[in-house]
């Protein structure tokens, strides 16, 4: 069981992520190449990644040694998800490269089961070449696996986030943290996990704790990093009801109705958000951001108000329909 423990600055400091973090998807990923796969969007993914793989011995050999450090089941390697990556990939990978020696020590020693072949070994010694023989075995899985599926992953993070923002406004944070996952219980100052692999308490100590929606995570249970001096994440499984908009909007439904690009800004207003942060987040020109909320505003789905210099979009009680329906 996993006891995590709020003070009050904790509860005032709790966040969701804001965009999905590459290395949580990568790494959570990388269990089901080993484990049994009863998700058939994830099913269809594994046996591409296979194909990939054993059809390249060079793409396998290169991706072996993060393989190798991150088994299926139990612990992996705290430093292979620094925080720097809910900024992307890239300040995430460089993160991850500069780990300091004696954590990449530390953290390797606590693997068990782990075959301790000469590049795991280098890597616990801080061997540049080892590091950047992980690096690229990162980048290439990334570029393989999680790249191919980022739309998806993007669709279902902003669907899930959209979902609990919502819960946090009309019932509170307590509502929310009790709702993350059917394992997890808020009594108002501890989150209690059932069911974790180890009896564990997590004091938070006014740092707060981050929640991070994870679309490869495992439906079995939340989990934290290892070491509680680091910056607290909770990582959790998208809500299934996420999955089911992200894949409405990609395949039909809001996407049919809508267009690809005004079904994801429906999704991100549900948060709140300003135009300049739809426009971030989807990758597009602020004007052209606008103009899609323009739209939407003119029919009905989006209001909108300035605050300063930006101007921030809700959903209205008809669009709040229309997504509950999609």
């Amino acid at each position: 069981m996993l006891r995590i423990h709020f003070t009050a600055a904790d509860l005032a400091r709790t966040r969701i992520a804001r965009a999905p973090d590459p290395l949580w998807e990568s790494m959570l990923s990388m269990h089901w190449l080993r484990t049994r796969c009863p998700d058939p969007v994830l099913a269809g993914w594994r046996q591409r990644m296979f194909g990939l793989l054993h059809q390249r011995p060079g793409h396998r050999a290169e991706v072996a040694l993060p393989l190798s450090i991150n088994p299926p089941v139990g612990y992996f390697p705290d430093f292979l998800t620094p925080t720097e990556a809910t900024g992307g990939f890239e300040p995430g990978l460089d993160a991850l490269l500069h780990t300091p020696r004696a954590r990449l020590a530390t953290d390797l020693a606590t693997l068990s089961g782990v075959r301790r072949s000469p590049a795991v070994a280098d890597l616990a010694a801080g061997d540049l070449t080892a590091l950047r023989q992980l690096g690229a075995g990162l980048q290439l899985y990334h570029r393989l696996a999680i790249l191919p599926l980022w739309n998806a992953i993007r669709s279902a993070f902003d669907a899930d986030r959209a979902l609990r923002s919502r819960r946090l406004l009309n019932q509170g944070l307590s509502a929310l943290l009790n709702d993350l996952h059917p394992t997890a219980r808020f009594d108002g100052g501890t989150l209690t996990i059932s069911g974790y692999i180890v009896e564990r308490d997590l004091h938070l100590d006014g740092r707060g704790l981050l929640l991070v929606p994870c679309y490869f995570k495992r439906q079995d249970k939340p989990m934290v990093l290892a070491d509680p001096l680091l910056p607290p994440v909770l990582v959790y499984p998208v809500h299934p009801h996420a999955r089911v908009l992200s894949t409405a909007a990609a395949a039909g439904s809001l996407a049919a109705l809508l267009g690809g690009t005004r079904s994801a800004i429906l999704l991100l207003a549900a948060e709140g958000g300003t135009t300049s942060e739809v426009a971030h987040r989807l990758g597009i020109s602020v004007p052209s951001a606008s103009r899609h909320l323009a739209v939407l505003r003119s029919s009905g789905l989006v209001t909108s108000a300035r605050d300063r210099n930006a101007v921030h979009h809700t959903l209205t009680p008809l669009g709040l329909a229309l997504l509950d329906r999609g």
